[in-house]
Formats: C-alpha cells, sequence, structure tokens
C-alpha cells in the first residue's frame, strides 16, 4: 500500500470535538464518505491506461505523445524524463498499491505524478457525480459525493514542496506559505552572488527539505536511484504517533497529530487566501495574550 500523510486504509476517520462543532462534523461526514484508497487506484489506473493508449496512438511521433504528456500531467512533466520513465513509474505505484504486505514510501517525484494523477481523475469523477451519478458509483469513491481535490491534497500530502516556482489551479494554502518561504529563502541567499545549488544546500535543513526536492529545484529529472520505492512491513505501525493522542508532538492534550490535521483542513475548507490571511493573523494576535 502507498504510504501518503494519513493512513488510507483507515475509512471511519473521526474527531473528539464533532459532537461540540455541527459544522465539523458535517466536514468529518464529508471525509468519512470519501474512501482514498479506491481513489488513488482509480486514479493511478486511469492515468496508466491512457498513457499507454497514447504511446500507441502517437507512434513515431514524439511531439505528440510530449503534447498529451504536458497535458495530462503538467506538474510532474518536466520533472519526469519521457514517457517511458514515467509508465514505469506509474506501474510501480499501482503494484505498490495494489500490496498488502506493505507499505510504500514515495519521494517528491512520485508525489508529483500522483498529484497529476488524482487532481485529473477527481475532474472527471466529480462531472460524472453531476451528470452521470449511478456510474460514478461504480468507482466507489464518494458515494456519490463531488470530490474537493484542494482539502484532500491537505489532508494527504505531506507537502507540496514540487510545486515551487509553480502556480497550481488550487490554493493549498498551508503548503503554499511554506513553498513561499522556501523560494524568498533561496532568493535572499543568493543576492550576494552565491551560486542556486550552493544557496539550496545552505536552507536545507531549515525547511527539513527532501533530497529529491532538492534535485527538483537544481532542475534535475527523476534519476535511477530515485526510482526505487522504499517499503517496510504493513505490521510496522508507522502511523502510530499521528494516531496517538499522548504522542509528545501533539499540540494539545488529548488531540493527537491527526486530529488537529483535519481540524486545521475543515478550518482552511472553502475559504479565500486573504480570509486564511486574516485567520492567521488573529490567531497570532490571540496567541500573544
Amino acid at each position: 500500500m502507498l504510504a501518503l500523510a494519513k493512513d488510507i486504509t483507515q475509512e471511519i476517520p473521526t474527531h473528539p470535538q464533532e459532537s461540540e462543532i455541527p459544522e465539523l462534523k458535517e466536514y468529518m461526514d464529508y471525509q468519512r464518505k470519501i474512501n482514498t484508497e479506491k481513489l488513488v487506484f482509480h486514479a493511478l489506473d486511469h492515468a496508466k491506461t491512457f498513457l499507454q493508449k497514447n504511446i500507441r496512438d502517437a507512434g513515431e511521433d514524439k511531439a505528440q505523445l510530449e503534447d498529451y504528456r504536458k497535458k495530462a500531467f503538467p506538474i510532474s512533466f518536466g520533472l519526469i524524463a519521457d514517457a517511458d520513465t514515467l509508465l514505469l513509474m506509474l506501474r510501480k505505484m499501482i503494484n505498490a498499491h495494489n500490496s498488502t504486505n506493505n507499505w510504500y514510501r514515495m519521494n517528491p517525484f512520485y508525489y508529483s505524478v500522483l498529484y497529476d494523477c488524482v487532481e485529473r481523475f477527481v475532474k472527471i469523477y466529480n462531472r460524472l457525480v453531476r451528470e452521470n451519478p449511478e456510474k460514478s458509483q461504480e468507482f466507489r469513491v464518494s458515494d456519490g459525493l463531488e470530490v474537493d481535490f484542494d482539502d484532500w491534497a491537505q489532508l494527504y500530502f505531506h507537502d507540496l514542496d514540487f510545486l515551487i516556482g509553480k502556480t497550481p489551479e488550487y490554493l493549498h494554502y498551508s503548503f503554499t506559505q511554506r513553498n513561499r518561504a522556501i523560494h524568498k529563502a533561496i532568493y535572499e541567499a543568493t543576492q550576494d552572488g552565491t551560486p542556486r545549488e550552493e544557496a539550496i544546500q545552505k536552507i536545507k535543513a531549515e525547511f527539513t527539505l527532501d533530497p529529491s526536492t532538492v534535485n527538483i529545484l537544481l532542475g534535475k529529472t527523476v534519476g535511477p536511484k530515485e526510482l526505487e520505492l522504499f517499503y517496510t512491513s504493513a505490521e510496522n505501525p508507522i502511523y502510530e504517533t499521528l494516531y496517538s493522542t499522548d504522542s509528545e508532538d501533539g499540540f494539545m492534550d488529548g488531540e493527537s497529530l491527526a486530529d488537529h490535521a483535519y481540524f486545521m483542513a475543515y478550518q482552511i475548507k472553502n475559504k479565500s487566501e486573504e480570509e486564511l490571511a486574516q485567520w492567521m493573523e488573529e490567531l497570532s494576535q490571540a496567541s500573544k495574550h
């Protein structure tokens, strides 16, 4: 199984404050209807199927194939050297996702592909929900509800560092704030003539940048070693800290990191950047008193 930021086998997430906040309960009711395991599988399968079709249709016309890849995989396009490498990555991800014996961890190159796959599939799926709800039920993704991709990414990605320097069509508020800070730090570190690569090396510890993120920031495409998916036994409790209310990493007593993530996602959902900036300022001011 692919190891995302949340345990995708947990189909019934809950939050301890649902009974106190009706809007939060409504949000969590929505989350309980999203089957991320199915969503990821169908997104990857759809991407692989249509990439294979376009490889066959394009034949020797490399420009036609690259044009398709640029449209269907806009975020990962510049990070993956060619269609064959992309197809290999998709096959590895599907095989890993279908494995019940191990958790497979992805690096930012793989996450960029997953981003493209899920984002594209969600658009197709949501259109089915609106226009052909009976057909959409065959996927068993959301019990007839449209999927909010921005919200989904907020919960299931560790970060979106592969988007630094890009302009996605979604707000991705908390990730965007981080990306802007990284971009600013790199810019400031190069103002005295420091080469970009050296500047990135200087700031990577501050932002805990993944080695693959460093390569992405340097304009490199995925390399042979980065095509490997590292795995651990499914019996290993890799999400134990995330869901424990006794974790030292928790923000409040009795609140797990997962609880906090859901609450923050609930607060962020459907708000504009201006509203969120004001909200963050109010939180900052409140913490000073």
